[in-house]
């Protein structure tokens, strides 16, 4: 009987004018084009089933082939399986020296974002241009014999086929019924996993649902890509009645850590290059209006230059171009009808934002009104020809950092990013910083009655330590759907998902979701009863990393023994730092377990001491000991006390030492033997990153030495 119904239901959608389409059997049926879909995908034709790909979109590979190609992707030895081997391949590819058209790989040195973008030792590589990360999916899918359907929208309003709480089918609007035993939603937007009726959330939870601190409202907390001076709301100053200027609302702060349905901003992440024979002057865009960006003018006008701070470096002399300060190219407020929209509403909402960022940087360019300084260097730049060539050189897809979260088994919240609660049946780690974008923008007032514009809902709070992810995250609840994973709008609250929502991460989970399929339909259960010793068996032997503290260990004890070397080493503890220094193993080599550095910040904060006994009397070599790389600083201080009093030698942390060679001579001093004496360095005045390692000292005389 249920078949009939569903034959019948199948004739109504399609229609009588309509011929029926193909339908596709498969294993698993993944919908959605992204990062994740690829992995998923890859995964389950790894492990003997078949795979299809069912995307709305052209193009396969979601934001990481669309201008994301500088992640934060927090601490990067967390990332395994598929996903490390994605970035494996981006480092494989540059090392080419004919991939590196517009300027030398030593040019590039290893920028990444908070961290080396290279790492040599690993082969991975963590920035990349958007052509070459669609390349290298492609490649993914070709080798792995992937089938992939593009341009395949799923019909939301009645296309799910459901039977016991399992998904049969789903039909595309082409008519298309795509079956499958596992279906992966892998969309940015979660719309299977609504159409097939399973419980989800948009918006902000108020705190007192999980108990959490940062979701919510947060006016107290947007502090962060704030207004910096109190810029008039009004489009004549002072003056209410002659209304709001335009990006401002008329909301009314309510209580922090309110409820509330509307989403963080989006934008398109651009690839920007300042190479002329490569450049494309920013278009002017159709119905261009620049009165949108009077707010823009009076913050510049008032001393701000916010506007280039987010042009981070990607290879080949562009960038990955993000959001940063009160008002730049995220569009606030003008995406609350994004999730529940129709295509036809999508598409609306879409050429509003592409037409608000191109009038952004087509009015910093080109408006006489605007800063003789600002237009000039605005003017410099422009899309890089070389991407999204189809486009017009515009990005194909926008950046959806948030839409559908689903409530499923369990909800990931702030009590298990931060290890107040532990994370059960673990599928993959996270350690990027818990982040949110504006919500909306405002009128403030003070105790005065003064109007002033404020942005709201901004928030960052570093990961002291990397976070587990619940496999419970990604399936539904039982009752609701049994053949469903959800591995990208996984079950997640506003402040988790702020973290989670990573490309490495939607990586990983796409690959952990496909094993989950795999054996759930080879054991014939429900993805909810899979027994997880068996699961985790198969996620270890691909390579997945399940434990941050074994993580932690694997990332040590890399460099070399300080016990292997002649003379006094000081390394590891018997370093004094004074100030925030981070400390990293990513590049070698180094002596010991890891070395640090300055993060090319807190300038003239940071200082190191190595204290150390001479043990001769007589003429010491003293050497000095730092990973060196196109990134760090040109001129860092050295200053060595000695009998003769104190010595400063100046040293180019970026130039390698001699080959083969660990060590750099700082030249050679008396010391008297027994006495105390000391090497520090600071990162005042230093541009790049500023390394310190270990201090070798080796005796070269028994006796003093006349000068």
């Amino acid at each position: 009987m249920q078949k009939i119904k569903s034959l019948i239901l199948l004739l109504v959608m399609v229609g009588p004018n309509v011929l029926v389409g193909e339908i596709i059997d498969a294993d698993v049926i993944i919908y959605g084009g992204t990062s994740a879909a690829v992995t998923a995908a890859v995964q389950v034709q790894r492990m003997g089933k078949k795979a299809v790909v069912v995307s709305p979109d052209q193009k396969i590979g979601g934001m990481s082939i669309n201008g994301l190609g500088r992640n934060d992707t927090g601490k990067k030895d967390v990332i395994g399986g598929i996903a490390r081997e994605f970035y494996h391949r981006v480092w494989r590819h540059y090392q080419s020296p004919e991939v590196w058209k517009w300027q030398s790989l030593e040019e590039f040195g290893n920028r990444g974002q908070g961290s080396p973008s290279t790492d040599g030792e690993q082969r991975t590589m963590w920035v990349y241009e958007p052509k070459v990360a669609e390349e290298i999916f492609n490649s993914l899918i070709i080798e792995n014999n992937v089938s992939v359907f593009k341009g395949e929208r799923l019909n939301r309003e009645s296309g799910v086929e459901k039977e016991n709480g399992r998904i049969i089918s789903f039909l595309s609007e082409s008519g298309n019924r795509f079956k499958g035993r596992v279906f992966i939603d892998c969309t940015y937007e979660g719309d299977l996993m609504a159409a097939a009726g399973v419980s989800y959330f948009v918006g902000r939870e108020s705190n007192n649902r999980y108990g959490e601190r940062l979701n919510g409202v947060q006016v107290s907390k947007a502090l962060k890509n704030q207004f910096v001076n109190r810029i008039d709301p009004y489009k004549q100053y002072g003056d209410p009645r002659s209304g709001l200027l335009a990006r401002i609302s008329n909301w009314t702060p309510i209580k922090d850590g309110e409820e509330d349905d509307k989403i963080q901003a989006y934008n398109f992440r651009l690839c920007l290059t300042q190479v002329n024979e490569n450049r494309v002057p920013f278009p002017k865009p159709d119905l261009y209006d620049p009165k949108q960006y009077e707010l823009l003018l009076r913050t510049l006008n008032r001393g701000s230059r916010h506007i280039f701070a987010p042009f981070d470096p990607i290879p080949n002399d562009k960038t990955n171009t993000n959001n940063h300060g009160s008002f730049c190219i995220d569009n606030i407020g003008m995406n609350y009808d994004y999730p529940h929209a129709s295509y036809e509403q999508r598409k609306a909402i879409l050429a509003e934002h592409e037409r608000y960022q191109k009038g952004y940087f087509y009015f910093l360019a080109n408006d006489p009104r605007v800063p003789e300084d600002v237009r000039f260097a605005m003017s410099k730049w422009g899309l890089a020809k070389d991407e999204f060539v189809q486009n017009e050189h515009w990005p194909d897809q926008i950046y959806v950092r948030e839409a559908r979260r689903m409530i499923g088994k369990l909800v990931m919240n702030e009590h298990h990013l931060v290890g107040r609660k532990k994370v059960p049946r673990v599928v993959g780690i996270g350690s990027s910083t818990i982040a949110s974008h504006n919500v909306q923008r405002y009128v403030a007032r003070d105790d005065n009655g003064n109007s002033f514009v404020l942005n709201e809902g901004d928030f960052r709070v570093d990961m002291k330590s990397p976070c587990q992810i619940s496999y419970d995250s990604l399936v539904p609840k039982k009752e609701e759907c049994t053949n469903l994973l959800v591995p990208v709008c996984l079950s997640a609250s506003h402040v988790a998902y702020g973290s989670i929502s990573r490309e490495p991460v939607f990586m990983v989970l796409g690959q952990s979701a496909a094993t989950a399929a795999v054996l759930a339909s080879e054991l014939d259960i429900d993805l909810q009863s899979l027994p997880y010793g068996v699961f985790q068996k198969h996620l270890v032997e691909d390579n997945h990393v399940l434990d941050a503290a074994e993580s932690n260990r694997l990332s040590k004890g890399v460099g070399r023994a300080p016990q292997s070397f002649g003379g006094v080493v000081v390394d590891g503890s018997m370093i004094q730092l004074e100030g925030q220094w981070t400390e990293s193993s990513s590049l070698r080599p180094f002596v010991g377990q890891s070395y640090f550095h300055d993060g090319n910040g807190r300038k003239g904060l940071l200082r190191a001491k190595f204290p150390f006994v001479a043990p001769l009397d007589g003429l010491h070599e003293i050497k000095a000991s730092f990973p060196s790389f196109a990134n760090r600083t040109g001129g860092v201080m050295y200053e060595v006390t000695h009998d003769e009093g104190t010595s400063k030698i100046l040293v180019d942390q970026r130039k390698p030492k001699v080959s083969g060679e660990l060590w750099l001579s700082l030249g050679s001093f008396t010391f008297t033997k027994g006495e105390q004496y000391s090497v520090t360095l600071s990162n005042e005045k230093t541009e790049g990153y500023v390394v310190v390692d270990a201090i070798q000292v080796i005796g070269l005389s028994a006796e003093k030495s006349g000068g």
